[in-house]
C-alpha cells in the first residue's frame, strides 16, 4: 500500500497507515487527490484503526469528514458519530477525474479546502466547542463506492498557518466558476511560463529536424534535447539540421511533445514507431512507458480502443505539483547541471555592470520561466539580435541564485552569507524579470521566517524588518509580507524603535500604519511619542523626546522637522496620552514642545484634563485616545533579590489567581538541566522559596566544548521581555564568573540577553545576586530563557558545575 503511487479503498472499507498521522495531536493538515462518485470520507482519531474499521462502528472519539455525501449533494462533518455539519453544494467529488483537496484541524476548528495548494482555497470551515485534540491518526475511507487516493500527505499547522499561507498567490492554479480545479488559459504570449509556449516554435530555436517524405522542418532546441536523451549534435555553436525521413510528423509531435510538457498521446497504431523513435535518441522514460504500454496490449487488448489515442504522462515527483521547468520533464537533472556549468549550447552572454561577464546561459531556459526574458529575445529588442545582454543595478550574487533557481526549480540559500539581504534582493529581482515562482518562494520563506518557524534565518529577517518593508511597500503582489511585517513591527515595538535607527526611512504611510495599528503593543506610551519625533525629524541617532526638548528650544520646529512638519502634525493625535503618567504630562505642558507645536500643546492639555476631571465628552469616550491598548503584557518589576514579583513565584499562584504552589508541581513551568535529574539536580529547588545547600547542573559537550546550563520553559502561552533576573549561589564555593543569560522562541535558537565575563558578583555560599538586562534584545519577547555557562567556575575541582538555587526572571509578561 505504501509503494502504490494510488490507492483504491473498497466500500465500506477504512485505509489507515503509520505514517499518516499528525505530527502533534489536534493539530495537522492532510492534503490530497481522490477519485470518486460520492463520499471521500476521513476519519481522524486518537490511534489508528483496522482495515475493516468503519466510522459507523467507531465508539471511540472521533472526527469524520465527508465530502460528497447523499449521492454527491452534501458536506458533512460528524462528531463521535453524531452529525454536526449538512451542508448543501460544498466541496463535491469529482468522478471525471482526481481532484485535491486539504482538511486541517487545528484545537477543533476544522478548515477544508479545494485545490493543490494547502490553506489555500477555503471551501468550508467548522469550529468544535468541545475540541478534541487528541485526534491524530488519519484514516482513508469510503460509503458504498470504491474511492481512489493518490499524493496524500500530511503537513505540520501552527496557530499562524491559514494567515501566513492563504494570501500567498500561485500562478498554477485558479478555480474555475464550477469548481473544476482546471480553468481557462487566460495568458497569452509568454505570461505563462513553461517550455510548452516553445513546442515547436522557431524562437530561440538553434536545431531542426526534416521529417517524413515532405520534408517538413519541425524547430527544437539542443539544450533541452540534450537533457532528454541522446542527440548527434556535432556543433555546439551553428545551427543543427536532423533528417529523419522516416518519421512522420505526428510520431515527432508526439515525441517531442512529451519531453516538452511531460505528456501526449498518440493513436495505438503509432505506439511503435513512438518506442522506436524514443529508443533511436535514447530518451528513456518514454521509451519505458511505450515498452510497459505495449507488453499491457500484448496481454489484453481489450485495454485498448483502436479508435482512441493512448495518453502518455511522465511521472511528476515534485512537490506541491509545481508545472514550470523542469519539473514534471523527462530531464537528466545532472547533465542539466553539467551544461549550466559549462555553458555548453549556450546562445547568451549575460553581464553585470561592474563584473563583466558572469554567465552564459540558455535563451529557452531564461525565457521558459521569464517573460521579460522571453519578449527580450523575440521581440526585436537589441538583445534579440546580439548573444550579449548587459544588466545593470542587479545583485551579482542575487542573479547566480535566480540562475540555479531557474535550472533546477529549488531555492537553495540556507547557507548563503547574509541571507536575509540575499532574500530581499532575490525578491526584487523575481519580480523584475516576472519570474513568478521564485518570487513566491522568497515570499514563503520570508514569512516562515517572520512567523519564527524557522530557525536558521529567523534572527537576521527579524532584524530586517525595517529594510523589509521598504521594499516591499512598492511591490502590489507581497502585500501579505508587507502585512505580517506591519503586525511583527507593531508587536515588538519597543524593540524596533530602540535597537536601531533603521525606522526613519519608512515612508509616512507604513509608519504611520504602524502607529495605527491595533495590535500595536508598548511598554509606555512615552516610547510612540518618542517613536514620531525621531521620524519626523529624521534622527540620526536613538534618543527620548527630552533630547528633542533641549534641540527645539534653539531652534524652529520647521528647521528641526523640515519637510516632516506636517506628518508631525498627522500622527500627533495616534499618540495616546491620556495613558501618559501625569507628571510626565504636567512636563510635557511647560515644554518648548508644547509651545511651539500648537497640535501637541492641545493634546497634552486635553489629557490633563481626562486625568484631572474626567473631562471628556461622550464621543470622545469612544475615541481610540481615551482607551487603553490591545497589549496584554503584566509588569513583574523587580524590587529586591528574593522578592515575590517574578515571573516563576507569578506562575506559582496560577497568574494571581490562588496561594502559592511550587510552578515545577502546578506545571505552569518546566525547569531543565543539562545533566539528569537526581538528589542535588532538582529542577523544583530552583522554583521553591528554600534555600538548598547543594543544587547543580552537570556538565556536557555541546558542539565540541563543555557547557552546563539551566533551562526556564514559561509555557507555550506566554512570553517574556526580560529585563532583570536573579540568581542565588548554593552552599558551595563554585562560583559562577563565565555565563549568559539567553532567550529563546523555540528553545532551539538562543538570543544573548546579557554576557557576564569574568563577573566577579557571586562570592559568597547562599547569595542573592541580581543583574539587569540593558540591551534592546530585552524588548524581545521569548518563552524559553536559560543561564548558560561558559567558562569554569572559581571551583577548580568541579569548574563545569553550575551550583545555584534559585532562579527568577523579571519584565513584561504575555
Amino acid at each position: 500500500m505504501i509503494e502504490k503511487k494510488f490507492l483504491t479503498v473498497a466500500p465500506f472499507e477504512c485505509a489507515w497507515r503509520q505514517d499518516l498521522r499528525f505530527r502533534k495531536a489536534g493539530r495537522g493538515c492532510v492534503a490530497f487527490e481522490a477519485f470518486a462518485h460520492n463520499d471521500v470520507t476521513l476519519v481522524f482519531r486518537e490511534n489508528a484503526g483496522s482495515q475493516h474499521y468503519h466510522y459507523k462502528r467507531d465508539n471511540s472519539p472521533h472526527y469524520t469528514v465527508i465530502i460528497g455525501s447523499h449521492r454527491n449533494r452534501r458536506l458533512k462533518i460528524e462528531v463521535d458519530g453524531k452529525t454536526v455539519v449538512d451542508a448543501a453544494g460544498i466541496g463535491l467529488c469529482c468522478s471525471s477525474a482526481f481532484q485535491s483537496y486539504w482538511i486541517s484541524i487545528y484545537d477543533g476548528l476544522i478548515s477544508i479546502g479545494k485545490g493543490r495548494y494547502p490553506f489555500q482555497n477555503l471551501v468550508f470551515q467548522w469550529l468544535d466547542s468541545n475540541p478534541n485534540c487528541s485526534v491524530q491518526y488519519i484514516g482513508l475511507s469510503s460509503w458504498d463506492k470504491h474511492v481512489g487516493y493518490r499524493n496524500v500527505n500530511v503537513l505540520p499547522v501552527t496557530h499562524n498557518h491559514l494567515s501566513l499561507w492563504q494570501h500567498v498567490d500561485y500562478g498554477e492554479y485558479e478555480g474555475g466558476k464550477d469548481g473544476e480545479e482546471d480553468s481557462e488559459d487566460e495568458y497569452v504570449g509568454y505570461e505563462k511560463q513553461g517550455l510548452e509556449n516553445f513546442l515547436e516554435s522557431w524562437e530561440l530555436s538553434d536545431m531542426f529536424f526534416i521529417v517524413g517524405s515532405e520534408e517538413r522542418a519541425v524547430p527544437a532546441h539542443k539544450v533541452i534535447l540534450g537533457v532528454s536523451g541522446n542527440f548527434p549534435f556535432t556543433s555546439a555553436d551553428e545551427e543543427e539540421v536532423v533528417q529523419l525521413p522516416g518519421v512522420t510528423y505526428p510520431v515527432l509531435h508526439a515525441f517531442l511533445q512529451y519531453i516538452y510538457t511531460g505528456q501526449t498521446q498518440i493513436p495505438e497504431s503509432q505506439l511503435v514507431s513512438l518506442r522506436d523513435l524514443s529508443l533511436q535518441f535514447e530518451v528513456m522514460p518514454l521509451l519505458k512507458q511505450c515498452e510497459e504500454i505495449i507488453e499491457r496490449f500484448k496481454l489484453n487488448k481489450k485495454l485498448f480502443d483502436s479508435g482512441k489515442n493512448v495518453k502518455i504522462s511522465y511521472p511528476n515527483t515534485w512537490p506541491h505539483f509545481c508545472t514550470s521547468f523542469p519539473s514534471g520533464l523527462p530531464l537528466n537533472m545532472p547533465r542539466l547541471k553539467q551544461l549550466h556549468l559549462t555553458g555548453k549550447y549556450s546562445d547568451v552572454d549575460i553581464c553585470i555592470e561592474g563584473h563583466g561577464l558572469v554567465a552564459q546561459p540558455h535563451r529557452i531556459i531564461l525565457g521558459s520561466w521569464s517573460a521579460p526574458f522571453a519578449k527580450m529575445f523575440t521581440n526585436g529588442m537589441s538583445e534579440s539580435i546580439s548573444s550579449k545582454v548587459c544588466l545593470r543595478d542587479v545583485s551579482l550574487r542575487a542573479f547566480n541564485a535566480m540562475l540555479e533557481f531557474m535550472y533546477t526549480g529549488k531555492l537553495h540559500i540556507d547557507n548563503a552569507v547574509d541571507m536575509g539581504t540575499l532574500l530581499l534582493e532575490l525578491l526584487l529581482l523575481a519580480d523584475q524579470f516576472g519570474v513568478s515562482l521564485l518570487h513566491q518562494e522568497c515570499c514563503k520563506t520570508l514569512l516562515e521566517c517572520l512567523s519564527e518557524g524557522r530557525s536558521s534565518l529567523v534572527e537576521e529577517v527579524l532584524d530586517s524588518v525595517c529594510p523589509i518593508l521598504q521594499v516591499v511597500s512598492s511591490i502590489a503582489s507581497c502585500k501579505i509580507v508587507e502585512e505580517t511585517c506591519l503586525r511583527k513591527f507593531s508587536t515588538h515595538f519597543d524593540y524596533y524603535t530602540t535597537a536601531s535607527i533603521d525606522f526613519i526611512f519608512l515612508d509616512q504611510t507604513t509608519f504611520s500604519n504602524i502607529i495605527q495599528h491595533p495590535n500595536l503593543t508598548v511598554t509606555s506610551e512615552e516610547r510612540v511619542l518618542n517613536a514620531i519625533l525621531l521620524w519626523c525629524m529624521q534622527a540620526k541617532e536613538l534618543h527620548g523626546w527630552e533630547v528633542v526638548e533641549e534641540l527645539i528650544a534653539n531652534s524652529t520646529p520647521e528647521l528641526l522637522f523640515g519637510e516632516r512638519l506636517h506628518a508631525l502634525m498627522d500622527m500627533s493625535p495616534f499618540i495616546r496620552f491620556p495613558l501618559l503618567p501625569y507628571p510626565l504630562l504636567k512636563k510635557l505642558e511647560k515644554s518648548s514642545l508644547s509651545r511651539q507645536i500648537p497640535v501637541l500643546d492641545d493634546l497634552v492639555k486635553e489629557a490633563i484634563n481626562y486625568v484631572e476631571f474626567g473631562l471628556a465628552r461622550p464621543e470622545k469616550e469612544q475615541n481610540a485616545r481615551f482607551q487603553r491598548r490591545r497589549s496584554s503584557f503584566k509588569e513583574l518589576h523587580y524590587i529586591c533579590d528574593g522578592d515575590s514579583n517574578g515571573v516563576l513565584h507569578f506562575a506559582g499562584t496560577s497568574y494571581g489567581e490562588h496561594q502559592w504552589v511550587n510552578p515545577i508541581l502546578g506545571k505552569r513551568i518546566t525547569i531543565t538541566a543539562s545533566s539528569p535529574t537526581s538528589r542535588h539536580t532538582d529542577p523544583k529547588v530552583l522554583a521553591s522559596r528554600t534555600y538548598q545547600g547543594t543544587s547543580f547542573s552537570g556538565p556536557r559537550v555541546e558542539d565540541g566544548n563543555n557547557c552546563s546550563w539551566w533551562m526556564v520553559d514559561i509555557g507555550e502561552d506566554h512570553q517574556l521581555m526580560c529585563n532583570y533576573y536573579t540568581l542565588r549561589q548554593d552552599g558551595s564555593r563554585a562560583y559562577i564568573r563565565f555565563w549568559n543569560l539567553q532567550g529563546s522562541v523555540d528553545g532551539k535558537t538562543w538570543t544573548n540577553l546579557r554576557v557576564h565575563e569574568n563577573d566577579q558578583t557571586m562570592c559568597k555560599p547562599g547569595q542573592y545576586s541580581s543583574w539587569p538586562v540593558m540591551a534592546p534584545n530585552a524588548l524581545l519577547p521569548f518563552r524559553f530563557f536559560r543561564v548558560f555557562l561558559t567558562g569554569p567556575t572559581s571551583d577548580a575541582s568541579n569548574p563545569w558545575n553550575f551550583c545555584i538555587c534559585f532562579l527568577e526572571l523579571y519584565g513584561y509578561f504575555y
